[in-house]
């Protein structure tokens, strides 16, 4: 049975900042391959003069160093072990939590439920990590782990192993999962004021072949997009 790890981080997450635009978003990695696959964007972090625990993020990204963000955005669409998965709500600020008996945060995991359930097949298994969100999320992320188990019937939790808490400048994947995550937001914010940036959303457009502002086929492997909307949540 083959085993997957799972590496999901967000943007824009808070309820009250002041961006409209969130994503979630998933790297997806055979277990077999993590280790080299984070060796290899080690190894781009030192050929462009970076240490090698540079941390990868999108709000780092500037002119000075956007031949190191090519080469990892083109590594990522070139391993094709590496897959990637995002869900966009365009506007939470209309969000209209006390219709449904929930704060934004029971909301946030519920969006990590529809970001993550189709990622999963009865026949593998997985292992969950996300970046740390505060020192509330234990409990938020126990209850994560017991809704993917109950949807899927993994009573056992044979296929859905663990959903853990990691610290992103320690996880490679989760940092390249930071670094899409970030171009699909900038696409669908519209912005253009970061000419680096710019060119890495105009580069993952071509190399995926889609807008990155528009939901892919569910079928999508290599970068599966949903642009949620309210109607959608049933």
């Amino acid at each position: 049975m083959s085993v997957f790890n799972v590496y999901c981080d967000e943007s824009c997450h808070l309820e009250n900042d002041i961006h409209k635009v969130m994503v979630l978003g998933a790297v997806v990695c055979p277990i077999e391959r993590a280790h080299e696959s984070a060796e290899r964007l080690r190894e781009i972090k030192q050929r462009h003069g970076l240490s090698r625990s540079f941390e990868l993020k999108w709000n780092k990204v500037s002119n000075g160093q956007k031949e190191y963000y090519l080469q990892t955005l083109d590594y990522f669409f070139d391993d094709n072990d590496l897959s990637f998965r995002a869900v966009v709500i365009p506007d939470k600020s209309i969000l209209k939590h006390d219709e449904f008996g929930q704060d934004h945060d029971t909301w946030y995991y519920k969006m990590m439920f529809r970001l993550l359930e189709p990622l999963l097949s009865p026949d593998s298994r997985y292992r969950i990590y996300l970046d740390i969100k505060d020192t509330q999320s234990e409990l938020k992320v126990r209850k994560l782990h017991d809704v993917l188990c109950s949807n899927s019937h993994d009573f056992d939790r044979r296929i859905i192993e663990k959903v853990q808490m990691v610290r992103s400048n320690e996880v490679e994947h989760i940092q390249l999962a930071d670094f899409l995550i970030g171009a699909i937001c900038y696409a669908n914010r519209s912005l253009s004021g970061n000419q680096a940036k710019v060119l890495l959303v105009e580069r993952m457009k071509k190399r995926s072949r889609y807008s990155l502002t528009r939901s892919t086929l569910l079928q999508e492997r290599k970068v599966n997009i949903l642009i949620w909307r309210p109607r959608d949540r049933a």
